[in-house]
């Protein structure tokens, strides 16, 4: 975020700099209100294009394993071209390199899925899909196994079997 926010300022400083080269190149014929509008024109354009890339540059830091399941892009008012091209703001990952599976129940894997967001810091979380009954269970406060190594106390949720988290994990 401080680094966006350096970012931002250089590209103000950057624009207004541009402009007041121009002036002097024309013989300081230009208005000189040009050179704040140029500067705060470069800070809006930065800030729009660092919320457009973010997505891309946080997928492309993901390590080996890590499959992206779901985003969730955004729209807003206050910022008008969203309307036009909605930006990602959140997405989930499925850590599908550390997935786990039962031999007594082949059906069901545990893995670990991370939620991202823009201004977010990312969380992760522990969850038993089932993937034969189209459910799950987040197991943030651990869990209970049986002696031959079922989850015997999982708060199980029903999900659509087209989900797109479930259909991750249970294609690995």
């Amino acid at each position: 975020m401080f680094v966006e926010l350096i970012a931002t300022i250089f590209a103000g400083i950057a624009c207004a700099g541009l402009v007041m080269f121009l002036n002097m190149l024309t013989g300081k014929r230009l208005p000189k209100w040009l050179t704040p509008i140029a500067a705060g024109a470069g800070m809006i354009a930065m800030t729009i294009s660092n919320e457009y890339t973010w997505f891309s540059r946080t997928s492309a830091e993901l390590p080996e394993g890590m499959e992206i399941a779901m985003t969730v892009e955004e729209q807003s008012w206050l910022r008008p071209w969203t309307q036009i091209v909605p930006y990602t703001k959140r997405f989930v990952a499925v850590d599908t390199g550390t997935a786990r599976t039962n031999d007594s129940a082949p059906d069901q894997k545990l893995a670990d899925l991370y939620f991202f967001g823009r201004w977010s810091p990312v969380n992760q979380a522990p969850m038993l899909f089932d993937c034969a009954g189209n459910r799950s269970a987040l197991l943030i406060d651990g869990a209970e196994f049986d002696a031959i190594g079922n989850v015997a106390d999982a708060n199980w949720q029903a999900m659509p079997p087209d989900d797109p988290i479930l259909n991750t994990i249970c294609e690995t």
